[in-house]
C-alpha cells in the first residue's frame, strides 16, 4: 500500500533550519537513503515555506471562495511537504514515519485506489 507522511512544520523544526540548515537537510537526506535502499520510498516533495507565504482558500456560508494569506492551521504550524512511501500497512508506514530524524510533527495518510 501506499502512504503519505505529511510533514507538518513546527517552532522547533524551524530553528534548528534557522540555526544550521546544512546538518538538519543531511539528516533528512541520510534518512532519504535508508527509505530508498530499503524500498520503501517512492517519492515526495518540501513545500516552499520560507520566502512565500501560503494562501488558504475556505468556503463562505454564502457559497462563495475566499483568500486568505496564512497556513490554514494558524501560524504555530505550517504544511512543509509530504513523503510517499510504500509499506505493507499502516503500522508499517507508522513505523517509517517514526523514524523521521527531525523534530516536526508527522502525518501518516494512505493513499486512496480509485476501485
Amino acid at each position: 500500500m501506499k502512504f503519505a507522511i505529511v510533514i507538518i512544520e513546527n517552532a522547533e523544526s524551524r530553528r534548528q533550519i534557522q540555526e544550521d540548515r546544512a546538518t538538519y537537510r543531511k539528516a533528512i537526506e541520510a534518512w532519504m537513503g535508508q527509505q530508498a535502499q530499503a524500498g520503501a520510498l517512492v517519492g515526495g516533495e518540501a513545500f516552499e515555506t520560507e520566502t512565500l507565504a501560503p494562501v488558504t482558500v475556505r468556503r463562505e456560508a454564502d457559497g462563495t471562495r475566499k483568500a486568505v494569506e496564512g497556513p490554514f492551521a494558524g501560524a504555530d504550524e505550517t504544511l512543509g511537504g509530504y513523503i510517499l512511501v510504500e509499506a505493507a500497512d499502516r503500522d508499517a508506514a507508522v513505523e517509517i514515519a517514526k523514524s523521521w530524524p527531525n523534530p516536526e510533527t508527522l502525518e501518516v495518510r494512505p493513499l486512496w485506489v480509485a476501485e
